[in-house]
């Protein structure tokens, strides 16, 4: 699963300017977004062509849903069901975005110590989580909209660490994956893949941030041999 990550707001405005959008002005900097979170996110509005920038809810619920899912939030979807599972497939094929990003974590479990690594681009570039969103309105017709992003298959890399990846597009990718004419599922599939192991950094970092309460630049601290006492190497995909 794909549960925390990092947003700078430099590379949120880099992204947007990719897309041929304004900055968003509102938006200060995260280190440790995690469900529940109102995120970032850029989609194609339903009934238009030209992309926009919302504010989703990182946690899906179905717009047949009962509740506002508050309780059981549907975080990730799998890229292996997520166009057949009802909860997601209606979206996967109509109601797709991008959830700007600079890294995201997973933590590693050594025993009883769940040891936190931050997964960055090596090119130090933003990127966009492939997402999906939906619109569930409450009784009283009030709107909430949510989103969920996809995980995959982990690549070499990530393997020793966790089995899942989140899906992670690059700018060339965006359109394809935004553009409203693109229903189905062949079409996206190619999309879904973990990127090459070669192209990406493994950092650990220290325990600070899997407390989800804790932000700011400390969460990017990397660890050291002290903290777990083990001396081991910390980072991955450097050579």
């Amino acid at each position: 699963m794909c549960t925390r990550y990092v947003l700078l707001k430099e590379d949120l405005c880099e992204l947007l300017a990719r897309l041929g959008l304004g900055p968003d002005s509102k938006f200060v900097s995260r280190y440790n977004i995690a469900p529940s979170s109102f995120v970032p996110a850029v989609r194609n509005p339903p009934t238009e062509s030209h992309h926009e920038v919302v504010t989703l809810r990182w946690g899906l619920v179905p717009s047949w849903a009962q509740t506002d899912g508050s309780g059981s939030q549907l975080v990730n979807a799998r890229a292996e069901t997520v166009a057949s599972k009802p909860s997601f497939r209606d979206a996967f094929r109509k109601r797709r975005c991008l959830i700007p990003a600079t890294g995201f974590y997973e933590w590693e479990h050594r025993g009883r110590v769940k040891r936190p690594w931050l997964f960055r681009p090596r090119h130090e570039q933003p990127f966009a989580f492939a997402g999906v969103w939906e619109t569930w309105r409450a009784p009283d017709g009030t709107a909430l909209e949510t989103c969920a992003l996809i995980t995959t298959e982990p690549n070499d890399l990530m393997r020793p660490i966790h089995d899942r990846f989140p899906v992670m597009l690059q700018p060339e990718q965006f359109a394809t994956w935004l553009d409203p004419r693109v229903t189905e599922p062949d079409e996206l599939a190619p999309l879904l893949r973990a990127p090459p192991s070669e192209s990406l950094i493994a950092v650990a970092v220290r325990r600070y941030v899997s407390n989800v309460r804790h932000e700011g630049p400390e969460c990017l601290v990397p660890a050291d041999a002290g903290e777990d006492g083990d001396g081991n190497q910390f980072s991955l995909g450097l050579s």
